[in-house]
């Protein structure tokens, strides 16, 4: 038996029966661990710690809606779930149905931007200090420290990060304030989604905070996870200001940019001059 197997087995107290590697385990691996009881898990693994994700699991679990998997067991180290039956096939009704449970979370609102404790995105860290003021908490917290980073570690030359700090001094021009902070996922792309029969029955690797809806919907956008009948489903529940699609998306594209370039190197350059050059930087 795998030794995951084994220790998840030893974790719950149940015997397992079977085991195998699943798809999507970019940070880490993830196992599927059938147990004698007839209940199958899912085991998570790696250097991240884990405990911080379980965390994230557990406050959208507890204060909202949107379809999670329950956290079974959790140390830095493992990550027990349940686990969640479907795909990430996705069709025009799982579009919308995850509109519907992405525009239910982002009801969820704070006093100020950030959370209550730091969380990931993949392994890197999200400091999220409370903030009264959206653009700075962008600015500070999210794409200075993500460009800093990638300059510091080499992928991102001094020309790039200079023409990024152009934009990161330039945000209040760029950016709006939202009516009130948001809860987002954070981490919303086609992996991420298990879906069956039209429904979106968990949304993964999460990456919450409290933040401008629109750094939500960029993401979508950017990794193409969704179309058309995710955004006039959405743009129904939630109003998306003009300029969004035009300017807004490509300055919160950035950020993830920047974050694919620190864990998987130059590759991702090339999706920054564009959306720099795009920009008019």
């Amino acid at each position: 038996m795998h030794p995951i197997a084994r220790k998840v087995g030893d974790t719950l107290a149940v015997e397992p029966t079977a085991c195998r590697e699943l798809d999507g385990g970019m940070i880490g691996q993830v196992h599927r661990v059938d147990l004698a009881d007839g209940t199958s898990v899912v085991a998570k693994t790696g250097e991240t710690p884990l405990s911080v994700e379980a965390s994230m699991l557990r406050y959208l679990g507890t204060h909202t809606d949107l379809a999670v998997p329950a956290v079974l067991s959790a140390s830095d180290d493992l990550l027990v779930i349940e686990y969640v039956d479907g795909d990430s096939t996705i069709t025009p009704a799982v579009e919308r149905d995850a509109a519907d449970q992405l525009a239910a979370l982002h009801d969820h609102s704070a006093e100020a931007f950030g959370f209550p404790f730091q969380t990931l995105c993949g392994p890197l860290a999200q400091p999220n200090p409370w903030t009264d003021d959206w653009i700075d908490f962008f600015r500070e917290h999210r794409l200075c420290r993500q460009a800093r980073g990638a300059r510091e570690e080499g992928p991102l030359d001094r020309e790039r990060f200079e023409r990024i700090q152009k934009v990161a001094d330039d945000l209040s021009d760029l950016l709006v304030e939202p009516d009130e902070p948001a809860l987002i996922h954070g981490d919303v792309w086609r992996t991420n989604v298990l879906a069956a029969n039209g429904d979106v029955r968990a949304f993964l690797d999460p990456a919450i905070y409290y933040a401008h809806p629109e750094v939500e919907l960029a993401y979508v956008d950017w990794t193409d996870t969704f179309g058309d009948p995710f955004f006039e489903r959405y743009r129904s529940r939630h109003s998306i200001e003009p300029g969004f699609f035009e300017h807004r998306r490509f300055v919160y594209r950035l950020y993830p940019l920047l974050i694919h370039v620190r864990l998987f190197g130059s590759e991702y350059l090339p999706g920054i001059d564009a959306t720099l050059t795009e920009l008019g930087y």
